[in-house]
C-alpha cells in the first residue's frame, strides 16, 4: 500500500510495534460490528498486526506527529471485488472521537481508491444505529442507497438466537467523487519525504 498523509495523519500499512495501539480499542469494542475481531490480550494482538501487515486491504492510522495509531480502515484489496467496485470501512479509537479525524482518515482513502487505484465505485455497510458512521458517509458525499432489513447479527440475546441488525448501504461514484474533490493527500516516500517514490499500491 502506498503511504499516505493528510493534514494531522499517516495512513500506512500495519507494522511490528503496533499492537498496544490496536489492543487499545480491539480489546472491547464499541461498534458491534466488529465484536468478532475483540482481541483477548498482548499477544493476540501481535498475531494479528502480523497478519493485517500482509494484507494490503488494512490500513493503520496513525497520528502524525506522535506515531500512534488510533485507528485503521479497510477496502480495495479484496478477492470480492468485481466491476471496478469495492466496500471500505473504518474504526476509530473511540478516544479520538469528535476531532474529524475519521472524515481525514477516510477522504484519503477514498479520494487514493478513486485516483490512484482507479476504482469506479466505492460502498460502505452502516447499521441503522450507528449515527455517527451514517454522518460520516453523508460528509463524505455518499448516497444511502437502501437499508437491509435485518441483515446480519453480530450478537445474540439471552437465549442464544441472534439478534440480527438493519443495515444500510452508502455508495458513491467514481465521476460523483471527482467533480466534487481536489486531490487532498499526499504521498511519501520510504524515507519520510512527502512526494518521494514508494512502492505498492466504527467513527
Amino acid at each position: 500500500m502506498q503511504i499516505i498523509e493528510t493534514e494531522r495523519l499517516i495512513l500506512r500499512p500495519f507494522r511490528e510495534g503496533d499492537a498496544a495501539d490496536l489492543f487499545a480499542y480491539l480489546r472491547a469494542p464499541t461498534a458491534p460490528c466488529f465484536l468478532s475481531l475483540k482481541l483477548a490480550d498482548l499477544a493476540e494482538a501481535e498475531i494479528e498486526v502480523r497478519k493485517r501487515a500482509l494484507d494490503e486491504g488494512c490500513v493503520a492510522i496513525c497520528l502524525k506527529q506522535a506515531g500512534q495509531v488510533i485507528g485503521d480502515l479497510f477496502g480495495g484489496a479484496g478477492e470480492d471485488e468485481e466491476d471496478e467496485t469495492a466496500s471500505v470501512g473504518w474504526n476509530l479509537n473511540p478516544q479520538f472521537g469528535g476531532r474529524g479525524y475519521a472524515f481525514e482518515a477516510a477522504r484519503a482513502l477514498l479520494d487514493h481508491l478513486f485516483r490512484a487505484k482507479g476504482f469506479r465505485r466505492l460502498y460502505a455497510y452502516v447499521e441503522d444505529h450507528n449515527k455517527p458512521s451514517q454522518r460520516l458517509c453523508e460528509k463524505l458525499g455518499m448516497r444511502r442507497e437502501g437499508v437491509f432489513v435485518e441483515f446480519v447479527s453480530f450478537t445474540k440475546d439471552d437465549a442464544g438466537n441472534p439478534i440480527y441488525e438493519n443495515t444500510m448501504q452508502y455508495a458513491i461514484l467514481r465521476r460523483e467523487w471527482m467533480s466534487g474533490a481536489s486531490a487532498i493527500w499526499q504521498p511519501l516516500g520510504k524515507t519520510g519525504v512527502a512526494g518521494a517514490e514508494t512502492s505498492g499500491d466504527g467513527v
